[in-house]
Order: C-alpha cells, then structure tokens, then sequence
C-alpha cells in the first residue's frame, strides 16, 4: 500500500509544475499563480500554457500540455473552468503528472450539477492515478522548494508548522501571522471542497513529515469522523495537533455548507473528539497560531507548576489570575528561590510568585532571574512580562529635541541594548534548561513599527511575543495539556 509520504510528495515536492489557465491578463488566476511561482523562486521547471501561445510575464508559454516534455512534470495547477478540467487531466497523465491543484470552481459548492462535476472528476483522477487537491481552492506552498503555488498572497517564512485549511482565506490568515512573527511553515494547503483528498489525508501526510513538528488545520466539517479519529490519534503521538473549527453554531453551519459544500457535525461530539484524540482546539486564528508556534519553537512542559516574573505589578496580577482560571499550578515560590533572588534587588520586591521586581532590578538582575526560575526543579514553565518597557522610553528619548545630549544618548542605547539582551535571555532560559519561558508584552503590536527591540527581539530569536500575560497563560495551558495527554498515552519524549 502506498504510504502518505509518497503518495502526496507530487503535491509538496514537484520536479516540475504545468499552469493552465495562464492569460495576458495579470488578473487571472492561472497567471497570479504563475507570477507567484516566479516571485518566490520556485526550484523546478515551470510549464505555463496558454492556447494563443503569447509571450506572457516576459517567458515564453507552451500553447498546449503534450509540448511538456515527458516526466519533466509532476504537478498541474488547474485554473480553468470545471468543463475542460478533465481533457486536461487526461493530457497531464499523459505527460507524466500524478497530482493536481484545481482552483477552479462550479464544484461541490454549487449545487448538484457541480456535484456531479466533481464526482466525474475524481473518478477520472482515480483512473488515472492522480491525486486531486480541491477543487474551489486557493492553492498550496512548500517553502523548502520556494513552492507558492497560490492564486494569492502569502508565502510564509520557512519553519516547520504544516497547514491544512478548508478555508482558503483562514490559511492564507495562518500564513500572515508567520509572515508578522516569523515562526513560519513548512508545507500549507487549502482543501477547497475535499473531493478526492480530505483533511485526514493531509494531516496523516504532515504527522509522518520529517520536515513538519506541529501540524495547524482548519475545519468547517468531516466526511468521515471514523478515519478523522484514528489519523488524529497517529499525529498526536508524534506531534501536536492545533485545530480551529467553524461552523458551531446553526447559522454557522449554514454558511459552511454554502462555502465547501461540507456540512458540520454536532460541536458537542467534536470536542469529544478532540479530547479523546489529544487534539489541541483553539477558537481563534490568532490563538491556533499562537499555540502552533509555540508547540514549534519551545519545550514541552513537565507539568503545570508555573512562576510568573514581571518588572510591573499589574501584569503580574492579572496574569496570576489568569494562570489560577486555566488551571495551571501558580506554586508558591521556593525559599531557595527567594533567597537568591533576595541577594539580586532591594527588599522592597515581591518575595512571591508573581516574581514582582518593583522596578529595583540592575543591569544584569533579568537574565539572572529567568536562569534561576527555569533552573528550579519545582518550576514547570516561565511567563515573563514587560520587555520592551526601559526601549519604549529610549524611542521616547531619542525622538525629541534634547537628544542627543545631556547623556541622554548613552542612556537610550543602554536601554535598548538591555531590552534586546533579555529577549536572548529568555531563549537561553528556555533551551538551557529545557523548559518553556514565554515571554508577553503589551507592546508586541502598538510598538513594534517603531522597531522596539524588545518585542522585535523576540521575533529574532525565532519565538513570538504574546500580547498579554492572558494569551501566554492560554498558550501555555494548551502545552500542559498536550504534555498530559501524552503522559496518559505513554509517549516518551
């Protein structure tokens, strides 16, 4: 039997790719898909047909499929109308090709004529032994060969998340948020109407990936929850498994069935569903990136004993508040902990856990606090709040009319310095003692077109800042129960 890996690599790793679709019109889809391609540097051959035979994007096209050399192809993308897809498939097998992308619609989605559309043309495919992603899709990427086989942006970063969407644009959305942060992706599709490959296919594909460590998905329905279960069971195993979900509510359904034709099952089994399967659901774009980005870049938890360690109060209150809520172990802080801390900052900080500073720490007092806190045996998991604060005032420094004198130039790159040198801190924290440290910042958004470094610091060093202490806590949750769930399976690191 064909395994996963092999069956889907025409897909992610093509030695060439046929367009069709592709017009003098740069608003077509074939020729965005074929610009696109050649804007990220795409490492095999590109096949662009056009029927008039024009020179299009300053390279000459192929005026018909039989011109591609034989085996020089493994992949067609299928932009063109639902009625002429299947003497392009036809004249594809015929050169080689044994997957295809089919962006075009009138499918699935579009009442029974398209129903029956589709079923030929999977039927076609099966005969011909092509596998079909889509149709009704937005296309696919494989960032370790420059692949954006899209009709639109993006085309993330390469990193190791792999992304299944059965929304084009909830992908495409997946994708902004690793071209904002940088923790990008190793392979992303959109599963369009499902017809031949379904959801379970690609995340039974990603969970065998060397190249993927956490596997990000979109969901608005499942053809078969049997087959669903077991592939997410498999990946859970192996690798996290972050999962948004649409259509939860009644109208919610309705306009899932009018997008991919797919009709949601009842929320209630499916979050049972996730549990049994060790499954991580998130309810947010921004929470299943957040929460995949990090299962990407930081260790695993231990277990649910958190220290919280802020410069500010507030954060640390609220944050506390929000670790007591999730369920995490905020564990009252070690005496070793707090003695050796004692000897680093004036009486006057907190001398509990949240770890409050009160503003007495020195030039070397941060990093020597994240070591400490992640070296301790009793502490599972780190959130750190406030980085970027002393580099916010050096921009409010070095923006006025008095800088750069009075010293005030000295100051500000101090500052700025210091701020970078926490971000590499916490990284060192983290990786040294093989623990997650998170790191939150209110100015990971409103601060980050000045270049503050301490959020872009972050970034750098290949992690994202989280916003609040709120969205660290619920990341870090969705870590100690993953850790837990693997824990109840028997998986060892």
């Amino acid at each position: 039997m064909t395994s996963a890996l092999e069956r889907l690599r025409p897909l992610f790793y093509p030695r060439g790719i046929v367009i069709t679709g592709v017009s003098a019109h740069p608003g077509k889809f074939g020729t965005a898909a074929y610009h696109n391609l050649l804007r990220f540097g795409f490492e095999g051959k590109l096949f662009p047909i056009n029927r008039d035979g024009a020179e299009i994007l300053g390279r000459a096209v192929l005026r018909s499929i039989d011109e591609v050399p034989q085996d020089q192809a493994d992949l067609v993308l299928v932009c063109t109308p639902a009625t002429v897809n299947p003497e392009i498939l036809e004249a594809c097998a015929r050169r080689g090709v044994r997957a295809a992308f089919v962006a075009s619609g009138g499918y699935g989605e579009a009442g029974e004529k398209g129903r029956q559309l589709e079923g030929d043309l999977v039927r076609l495919a099966d005969g011909l032994g092509i596998v079909i992603a889509g149709p009704n899709g937005q296309g696919l990427v494989s960032t370790s060969v420059s692949m954006c086989a899209q009709i639109v942006a993006p085309f993330p970063p390469p990193g190791s998340i792999s992304m299944a969407s059965q929304s084009g644009n909830i992908g495409s959305s997946f994708m902004n948020y690793g071209c904002l942060f940088g923790v990008g992706f190793s392979k992303g599709v959109s599963c369009g109407n499902s017809a031949q490959l379904e959801l379970a296919d690609y995340l039974e594909y990603f969970g065998e990936d060397p190249d993927t460590t956490v596997s990000l998905a979109y969901l608005e329905g499942v053809g078969d929850g049997r087959r669903f279960l077991e592939v997410a069971r498999r990946h859970t195993r192996r690798k996290p498994l972050v999962v948004v979900r649409g259509g939860v509510t009644e109208r919610g359904k309705r306009a899932a069935s009018s997008h991919t034709g797919a009709l949601a099952a009842d929320d209630r089994i499916f979050h049972g569903v996730c549990r049994q399967a060790g499954i991580t659901r998130c309810e947010t774009v921004e929470e299943a990136y957040e929460t995949a980005a990090t299962f990407a870049t930081q260790p695993i938890p231990r277990g649910r004993r958190t220290l919280v360690f802020t410069v500010a109060g507030g954060w640390g209150v609220l944050t506390a508040d929000a670790a007591v809520q999730a369920g995490l172990d905020l564990i009252p802080l070690p005496e070793d902990l707090r003695r050796e801390i004692d000897q680093l900052v004036p009486a006057r900080w907190s001398r509990g856990n949240p770890v409050d500073l009160a503003g007495g720490e020195t030039r070397d007092t941060v990093p020597r606090v994240l070591d400490l806190a992640a070296a301790h045996p009793e502490v599972d998991a780190v959130i750190y709040l406030g980085i970027g604060i002393q580099a916010a005032q050096a921009q409010v420094v070095k923006s006025g009319s008095l800088h750069p004198d009075y010293g005030l130039d000295r100051v500000a790159d101090f500052h700025q310095r210091q701020d970078h040198r926490y971000a590499l801190a916490a990284v060192e924290a983290s990786q040294k003692h093989r623990k997650p440290v998170l790191v939150a910042t209110d100015l990971t958004y409103t601060d980050r077109h000045y270049g503050n470094p301490g959020p872009r610091s972050v970034i750098d060093s290949g992690r994202v800042p989280f916003p609040s202490g709120h969205r660290a806590v619920r990341t870090l949750t969705h870590l100690v129960r993953y850790a837990e769930y693997r824990d109840r399976q028997g998986v060892a690191d």
